[in-house]
């Protein structure tokens, strides 16, 4: 049986001056953090389960060179009926160093990959702050940023063509 080289050519080579492809997490910070409870534990009979509703946004900045500030926003509010039980809001932060990717592979890194790794640290402070406010712990449920960041790419292809269309329809 003949030997066969099943490697890419170059992927056994080191990188040039050691400026290949990276992703590194510098640092995770808490970069804002909101709590409130209108009524406290002065809260008349409540009902054990709560109306609780959440949202979640990312958003990335360039901070300099190859380095990039991922914020991850978590917004979670509990109600019963229209009584507001408590208000937490966490803004959970993480500066990534990615070097040596295209513009869509950043932009993935960025989106789903940052975002991921800031989740159990979010998780966390969320879960924290719901208790020190005097609640039953909170644990966030688990999201997959991959299928979030594929949704709003197809949303803004979906966006863009529907502005193209309309661009048209004015001609």
């Amino acid at each position: 049986m003949a030997d066969e080289n099943t490697t890419p050519a170059g992927a056994g080579e080191p990188p040039q001056n050691g400026q290949g492809p990276a992703v590194a997490l510098q640092t995770v910070y808490i970069k804002d953090l909101s709590f409130e409870s209108p009524k406290g534990p002065f809260l008349p009979a409540q009902p054990v389960d709560p109306k609780m509703s959440m949202n979640l946004n990312t958003v990335s900045n360039p901070i300099g060179q190859d380095a990039h500030e991922v914020v991850l926003s978590v917004t979670l509010e509990a109600k019963s009926g229209d009584v507001a039980i408590y208000l937490a809001e966490v803004k959970q932060a993480g500066v990534f160093l990615v070097r040596g990717f295209g513009a869509d592979e950043t932009r993935r890194i960025l989106g789903s990959f940052a975002p991921n790794v800031l989740f159990p640290y979010v998780r966390q402070t969320v879960s924290d702050v719901v208790a020190k406010g005097g609640f039953p712990q909170f644990l966030l449920p688990h999201v997959n940023f991959d299928a979030l960041f594929e949704r709003s790419l197809q949303e803004a292809a979906a966006r863009k063509a529907q502005q193209a269309q309309s661009a048209g329809t004015t001609n």
